[in-house]
Formats: structure tokens, C-alpha cells, sequence
């Protein structure tokens, strides 16, 4: 088998406020049929393959999984629509409307919908992370045209905007040269330039209440943090490990299993290329303004021993080991090696020292990044309530 990974540099980031979704849409029209390829999905299939893709605020991964000796058919579907799209307003209007469901049945249709939506508008002032990768509103999809499409493709899609990943039961000397049989004749493009507002701190917390039809009060507490690879990144990262990885984690023993206040308590960082968001995540057993406060002291109590306290070592090793853990046994398969490899590329670093940062770290260097994020000035709530 193989894998084939490509990359782009192009996120929600990098739309206009007036026209978001554009990203989104755009992963589902490059299935749509491209310059000399009228169904991707039917070819790849025929060749016993399988592709999907994803996106996110900061790139646009689409991927390829198929024997080893139908690699060619892979590269040959991706470099047409690489090379250009059909641009087919029937295609358009296909794609337009599957992403417009999409936003109906993710964002209106259920539970705690839109909660994205209000904790983003809430967080940002300025930058684009302000919109979900989804789009703001589903009015935005339906009025874009193929004039759009067209513009954004040869803004973002091209050679020289994107990382090509190879994975599996291939040669380096039999992929490079089928890449450039496929690839080397397509053009450079003039890529967009990314001129992106800087998001300002909050000088004050921020909170918000909203109700809508949920089974349970939820709330979520946010703190601005640095961006991937900037740093305190890293220890960003193992501090949310700390606080929720697992049932040695302190909010799974001490919030959880010693507390009747929550039903469930978790903590992530958004992992994005500019400064993005802690999160804390926490669904409530009971209703009601008294709950709300409880939970969320029980929360910041957590929060104020790892500005206060440092970490033990051993915890601070025992995530580290869980970390490489997860990064080992998730690296047993072509796929997870090619888009790894594939966003290294894009980092400008070297797959095989991903744990060389996490590894520098030291009980002092997590309370540090603990104080500089968990600023009660900088502390951003929302809480969603059950309807009356």
C-alpha cells in the first residue's frame, strides 16, 4: 500500500469576512472534477483506492490511500486538479448545497451548535479565528459565484503553496520520478500574501451567558495562548495534559471522581499556527446559577496550583511518556507517516525530534507558561444554559 499526501497552505484564515466558508466549500469542490478528470472518487475507487480530506483555520489536507502499484493513478488525479478544476456551475451548485447542509445539521440542527460560533466571536476582536472554519453563516455560501471559485484557487492552489507527502511500499527514486512526470509541468502561481491582524489581549475577563435547547448547563473557559512553535507552546500543551489526559489527570481525580459537580471536564489547546485559545470544556450535573459558580471555582482552583505550585516530575514525565506514546503507535501507518511527515515539512522541522521540545521542559518552565496564560485578566467564559 501507499499513501499520498498534499497539503496546502490555505485555511479560513485567509478569507474574506464578507465571504467565509470559502475554504470548507473548496475542500468539497476538489472532488468535484477537475481539467481532464470528470469524477476523482470514481477513478481512485476503480484503482482500489480511498481519499478523503480536511480543513482547518491554518491548511487544506487532502489524502490518498491505494496498493503500491497504482501510486500513478493517485499522482495523476492529483496533479489535474492541481493543474486546474472544471469550474462547472452544475458542480458548484452540487458542493454548495452539500456545505450548506452540512452547516444546518452541524451548527443549527444540534446540541450546543453553535457554541463555536459565540465562544469565537467572543474571543476575537480581529483576527480571522473569529469565524469557524464552517463560515459564519450558511449566506455566505449561497451567494459565492464561479468568479469567486476561480480567484481563490489560483490565489492558494499551486506547486508553490503546497507539501507532497509519500508513504508506504515505494522507493524514494521510484516516487520522485513519478512526481515529476505528474507534477513538473505545473505553473508557480502568484499566491495571496497573508497580512493578518494581530489579535490584542483582553485588559479585562470577558464572559457571556446564552440558553438554548441542551440537555445540560455547559461552559467553557478560554485563555489566549501562543502559537505553534512560539514559545510556551509546547508546555501549553502538556499543562492541558496535565489537567485532563487521562485518569491520572487532575481533572479526572480531583474534579470528576471527588466532586458531584461535573458530568464530564476536559482541557485542549487549539494547536493553531497563530496564537489561538486554551480550552476548558465542562458539562454540569446540576442547573442553575449556584452549579455554574461552583464549577466554575472548582475549575480556576485547578488552574491557580499550576501558576502557584510547579509540577512534580513525575507527572511531568508520565506525560511525556503517555505524549510518545501516542506518537509512536500513531505513526504505524502509512497515512499518519505521510501526513506527518508532510506538516514537518511545513514547520521546516525534522519528524524524528518531535519530542526534543517536549522533552526540554521542566517543572519551572510549566508553572512559567502557567502564569502567563491562566492571567485572570485574560479569562474569556461562556456558559450555556438549558431553555426554561
Amino acid at each position: 500500500m501507499v499513501a499520498v499526501n498534499i497539503v496546502y497552505n490555505v485555511g479560513s484564515r485567509d478569507e474574506r469576512p464578507d465571504l467565509t466558508g470559502m475554504a470548507h466549500l473548496f475542500e468539497h469542490l476538489m472532488f468535484g472534477g477537475s481539467a481532464h478528470v470528470a469524477d476523482f472518487d470514481g477513478e481512485l475507487s476503480a484503482a482500489g483506492g480511498i481519499s478523503n480530506a480536511w480543513t482547518s483555520a491554518d491548511f487544506t489536507n487532502f489524502y490518498d490511500v491505494l496498493p503500491a502499484c497504482n501510486l500513478q493513478t493517485a499522482l495523476w488525479l492529483e496533479s489535474d486538479r492541481m493543474l486546474r478544476l472544471d469550474f462547472l456551475e452544475r458542480s458548484l451548485e452540487v458542493q454548495r448545497s452539500v456545505v450548506i447542509e452540512e452547516f444546518k445539521q452541524v451548527c443549527l440542527n444540534q446540541p450546543y451548535g453553535d457554541m463555536d460560533h459565540i465562544l469565537r466571536s467572543l474571543a476575537y476582536t480581529r483576527h480571522p479565528y473569529r469565524t469557524p472554519v464552517i463560515g459564519k453563516d450558511f449566506s455566505h455560501i449561497e451567494r459565492v459565484t464561479l468568479d469567486d471559485v476561480k480567484h481563490w484557487f489560483y490565489a492558494h492552489y499551486a506547486p508553490n503553496n503546497a507539501v507532497l507527502s509519500i508513504s508506504g511500499n515505494v522507493s524514494f527514486d521510484q516516487a520522485r520520478e513519478a512526481v515529476e512526470h505528474w507534477f513538473a509541468d505545473i505553473p508557480r502561481r502568484g499566491i495571496a500574501p497573508r497580512k493578518l491582524p494581530a489579535e490584542p489581549l483582553p485588559q479585562a475577563p470577558r464572559s457571556k451567558t446564552v440558553s438554548g435547547r441542551v440537555p445540560m448547563t455547559a461552559i467553557v473557559i478560554a485563555y489566549p495562548m501562543m502559537g505553534y512553535g512560539q514559545p510556551g507552546y509546547f508546555e501549553a500543551d502538556i499543562l492541558s495534559d496535565v489537567l485532563a489526559n487521562g485518569q491520572a489527570s487532575r481533572f479526572y481525580r480531583e474534579l470528576l471522581m471527588q466532586t458531584d459537580i461535573f458530568n464530564q471536564v476536559d482541557a485542549a489547546i487549539q494547536g493553531s499556527e497563530e496564537p489561538g485559545l486554551f480550552l476548558i470544556n465542562a458539562r454540569l450535573r446540576d442547573n442553575g446559577p449556584q452549579a455554574e459558580q461552583r464549577a466554575i471555582e472548582a475549575i480556576l482552583s485547578q488552574l491557580d496550583r499550576l501558576r502557584n505550585e510547579p509540577v512534580d516530575p513525575h507527572t511531568l514525565q508520565l506525560c511525556i511518556n503517555r505524549l510518545e506514546s501516542a506518537r509512536t503507535f500513531g505513526l504505524l501507518n502509512y497515512l499518519s507517516v505521510a501526513q506527518t511527515i508532510g506538516m514537518a515539512e511545513i514547520h521546516g522541522e525534522d519528524p524524528d525530534a518531535f519530542m526534543e521540545p517536549y522533552r526540554a521542559i521542566t517543572p519551572e518552565s510549566l508553572q512559567a507558561t502557567a502564569r502567563r496564560i491562566f492571567d485572570p485578566n485574560h479569562q474569556i467564559t461562556l456558559i450555556y444554559r438549558p431553555e426554561n
